[in-house]
């Protein structure tokens, strides 16, 4: 394989486009990868100048690492984008999916985007949904909580860098825990847990298998043990009538269904994402402020 030093860059481009077929790897990560070292989209469909050979020689060494090793880009350039956000990201993390912007329309479309109100990220790893609601709902005070000391890190890093540490509140915990304080008076919670069965994560893709932390993705024998646990619990940390929504896997939203309405929750609905799955649940509690609050 090309390192990159001495070879005209264009064609070390073809040979790596070359690769990404015969690798199976999509041909728009050699774009993404180009572009977030500097290189402008249209100079990579003109091709008018020969980019400097360090560009080369390290975009060589990364596609190298992607081919190889099968490292996700994002990992390899250190960010990625979210809805319009430019979000820090490590192998601490999972990676934010584009399926999960929808988490943040769907509660924009639930309530009044200007009414103040807490809400919760539980399992917030880069923190993009709760800088997601936070941009959205202006006027939402939100606590964000995960249970890894590094991604919080990496959450307060990208909450910084969007000057937006004055409305995100950053807990270490598991799920609710951190968040006694305000038992009975989370207006709304989201959350994307892992939701993998332990038995399918080592057949997921070697860029996730390998290189995505595993207490982001296993989910327990059915993958739904997390699941379980914030339907539970939401029952007394969330207020009468408030909010609980979590994105799931494909094939999943029928039990969740069944799980909520067992538990005694209302309003209970799936949305589906972009290919039409049900990917996101989302229900209320009782309304009846009479609820016992433990």
């Amino acid at each position: 394989m090309a390192d990159g030093s001495g070879l005209d860059f264009w064609q070390w481009w073809e040979r790596a486009v070359a690769e990404a077929i015969a690798h199976h790897v999509a041909v728009y990560e050699l774009e993404y990868l180009a572009t977030g070292l500097g290189l402008s989209r249209l100079e990579l469909k003109l091709r008018h100048r020969q980019p400097a050979a360090e560009v080369t020689q390290l975009l060589a060494a990364l596609w190298q690492r992607r081919i190889t090793e099968r490292v996700p880009v994002q990992y390899l350039l250190g960010w990625c984008g979210w809805r319009d956000l430019h979000l820090r990201v490590t192998p601490d993390v999972l990676i934010p999916r584009p399926e999960t912007e929808l988490i943040v329309d769907w509660v924009a479309g639930l309530i009044d985007p200007y009414a103040p109100g807490l809400w919760v990220d539980l399992g917030t790893g880069t923190g993009a949904i709760a800088l997601g609601l936070a941009r959205a709902c202006t006027n939402l005070e939100i606590h964000a909580v995960d249970i890894s000391a590094a991604a919080l890190a990496v959450a307060q890093e990208n909450i910084s860098a969007h000057g937006l540490q004055h409305r995100i509140t950053l807990h270490r915990g598991n799920w609710f825990a951190p968040l006694e304080p305000w038992r009975g008076r989370i207006a709304g919670m989201v959350a994307n847990p892992p939701y993998i069965p332990t038995a399918v994560v080592p057949t997921l893709a070697p860029e996730v298998h390998q290189h995505e932390p595993h207490l982001a993705l296993d989910g327990g024998i059915d993958g739904l043990a997390a699941i379980r646990h914030l339907i539970a619990a939401g029952q007394t940390m969330l207020r009468p009538g408030g909010h609980w929504l979590v994105e799931h896997m494909a094939g999943q939203a029928d039990t969740v269904r069944i799980l909520l309405a067992e538990a005694g929750y209302g309003a209970i609905r799936s949305y589906r994402d972009w290919a039409g799955i049900e990917r996101f649940t989302g229900a209320q509690t009782s309304a009846d402020p009479q609820r016992s609050v433990r």
